[in-house]
């Protein structure tokens, strides 16, 4: 059971309908609705019932949904890094990218060295979790 409640603002924008067109729906009882304060509240239960089929879920609703999504996309910059270090820490994280289970989500990196001006740059692209490990790994090595 869903005890979601809908604005009358929220169905129209569902529905495809202008805000005027679904308070007259609930004027005259097509729609079931319950009044609180000076504004009516729709079940999803009677959205149901009304529009004689499933009403997809809200994508403000995260428990219909499921997990939310999230995605970083981060740019490091690394001064003073010999070549040595930068070719361990490009196979570190390319090998890191590349050894993952089959229903992690995608993770991305590019890098690129700078001999002329001892500098490397990485880009990473994926979750969140991912990306604070590749973080950390980056310090391992950076560090030592």
């Amino acid at each position: 059971m869903n005890d979601r409640l809908y604005s009358v603002e929220q169905v129209a924008e569902r529905l495809g309908l202008h805000v005027r067109t679904v308070r007259n729906y609930v004027r005259d009882g097509r729609l079931t609705a319950v009044r609180i304060g000076k504004q009516y509240r729709i079940a999803h239960e009677d959205l149901e019932a009304f529009t004689g089929r499933p009403v997809p879920a809200d994508p403000g609703d995260r428990a219909a949904d499921g997990p939310r999504h999230s995605e970083v996309t981060s740019v490091v910059e690394i001064d003073a890094v010999d070549a040595r270090t930068a070719d361990r820490l490009s196979t570190l994280l390319t090998s890191s990218a590349a050894h993952r289970s089959q229903g992690d989500r995608p993770l991305r990196i590019e890098t690129a060295y700078y001999p002329e001006r001892a500098r490397m740059k990485v880009v990473i692209l994926g979750g969140l979790g991912d990306t604070a490990r590749l973080f950390d790994y980056m310090e391992g090595v950076l560090d030592s």
